[in-house]
């Protein structure tokens, strides 16, 4: 907690003092954010940092895989789907992107079984990506089977988020655009998912 705290006056010092007018201006006019980003819970990847990205810019909701659920309107909990009605309806950002990364420990989990201590929530969690464990483990290469699934579970999720009628209309009235995206934490290339299906780095500014 010290160390949080320490961040924190460091941020108060800083980046407070040098962005207080924005923030001001953020909290008086409401956020309007043109790009929403469904990314990993891990704490190794930031989309803020990775797309230098300031406050107010990006709408970001982080879970465990950067999964994207089915559309399933019910009286359960569904926190991605309620930030993506959010993101989507209220907010109608013009840019959705389901970014997944290199090392994923959510897609180990699919591939070799969650850890026993994790049974309660994050066993059912990553269920909801067997398609793409599938898929993953027909690779031919054992050691591609990781990055595999990671690119799978990111094709898996944008098929989900066009399963959401009001994400599918927007769609395809051109009002919204979906992207995806995997962020290599090692070298630090992010990769971008064509219209081919395949993933090609964003070359190096």
């Amino acid at each position: 907690m010290e160390r949080m705290l320490d961040g924190y006056h460091r941020f108060r010092a800083g980046q407070w003092a040098d962005r207080r007018r924005q923030f001001e201006r953020l909290a008086d006019a409401g956020q309007s954010p043109r790009a929403m980003i469904v990314s990993c819970a891990d704490s190794r990847v930031d989309p803020g940092m990775i797309f230098d990205a300031g406050p107010g810019e990006i709408l970001v909701v982080r879970n465990v895989a950067n999964l994207v659920p089915p559309y399933a309107p019910d009286s359960a909990y569904h926190g991605t789907s309620a930030a993506l009605e959010f993101g989507v309806r209220v907010l109608k950002v013009r840019d959705l992107m389901v970014m997944g990364h290199g090392l994923c420990g959510g897609v180990r989990a699919m591939l070799e079984g969650a850890p026993p201590e994790a049974s309660d929530f994050i066993a059912p969690w990553i269920g909801i990506a067997d398609r793409a464990k599938r898929r993953a483990l027909a690779c031919d290469d054992g050691a591609d089977r990781q990055l595999c699934c990671e690119q799978e579970v990111i094709k898996l999720s944008l098929d989900n988020l066009l399963g959401f009628p009001w994400i599918a209309e927007r769609v395809a009235e051109g009002s919204l655009r979906l992207h995806g995206a995997h962020f290599d934490i090692r070298t630090g290339r992010l990769s971008v998912l064509g219209a081919d299906g395949e993933f090609t780095a964003v070359a190096a500014g």
